[in-house]
């Protein structure tokens, strides 16, 4: 296909091979997603990865990922660069949204696309920054073990608590290995979780949720400790405390976000979201 030509683009949805390709955009992009995004992702909605095709080629793609029956996160929003400026990413843009339609929609917009974002309805929820960095802390006593089977259902229900709606589909491929996914319990009581995955450059932490900061800061410091690298973690504005902890630690503030919902926010124990899942799908 020449980039001068504007074609009618076909809209359908990814299979998972294709939403590897559109996650490797994202690379492409510096976004820097995880190694083994594609099949999480695609497990959380197999219905929500929608490209824009001119004949065999993708031109365009988004994720726009039901969950539950209220809530829908759209991510991966990309045009092959080669080819902007012809109305293909819009048109993706509209698919997406009407696979959602009739839900509350949530994003992560950049300070650049926010302006527009507001202006189809979304409105700003909270402040995100990655925090980026070899990570120097230590933990504290509490008890950390490995996630387990027996656990899942347990951690589920954390999890609603912290996100907007219930993923399970979602989680029993994110919180497998070859992620790493630890927990903190009191006896049979989930004080907190969260997983770290390898992506194209060093570690991303997230979701982070626990139920007070010690119990954050000592997973977040096992998680660390296990990789061995350098971690990401995206973290809401409102974690003041949490993010001097962390820039105490060795890691240092960057890439902004601002979470954005079109309709009411959803009522989350946002207090305990210490490092947001992904940017991609909220």
């Amino acid at each position: 296909m020449t980039a001068g030509h504007t074609m009618t683009p076909t809209i359908r949805t990814l299979s998972l091979a294709e939403i590897g390709t559109l996650v490797d955009w994202a690379a492409g992009e510096g976004w820097n997603p995880g190694r083994h995004d594609a099949a999480a992702f695609h497990a959380a909605d197999p219905d929500g990865f929608l490209g824009a095709f001119v004949g065999d080629e993708m031109v365009a793609g988004i994720a726009a990922v039901a969950y539950g029956e209220d809530f829908g996160f759209i991510g991966l929003y990309i045009c092959r660069p080669d080819l902007r400026g012809k109305g293909y990413g819009k048109a993706v843009w509209n698919a997406g949204m009407a696979h959602l339609s009739g839900r509350t929609v949530g994003l992560d917009g950049v300070p650049a696309q926010q302006a527009n974002y507001r202006s189809m309805g979304f409105v700003d929820d909270y402040q995100t920054f990655r925090f980026s960095g070899r990570f120097a802390g230590a933990a504290s006593s509490d008890p950390v073990r490995p996630m387990s089977v027996d656990l899942f259902q347990s951690v589920a229900a954390f999890d609603r608590m912290h996100f907007p709606a219930p993923r399970a589909a979602f989680l029993k491929r994110w919180i497998a290995p070859p992620h790493l996914a630890l927990v903190c319990m009191d006896g049979d009581t989930v004080r907190g979780y969260g997983v770290a995955r390898a992506c194209r450059e060093g570690f991303k932490v997230g979701p982070l949720f626990a139920n007070d900061i010690d119990v954050a800061i000592t997973l977040c410091a096992s998680l660390a400790d296990a990789c061995g690298g350098d971690i990401h973690i995206d973290v809401p504005g409102g974690q003041e405390e949490f993010s001097t902890l962390l820039e105490a630690a060795g890691l240092s503030r960057g890439f902004e976000t601002a979470r954005m919902y079109r309709a009411p926010a959803p009522a989350i124990r946002i207090g305990g979201v210490y490092g947001v899942t992904s940017l991609e799908l909220g």
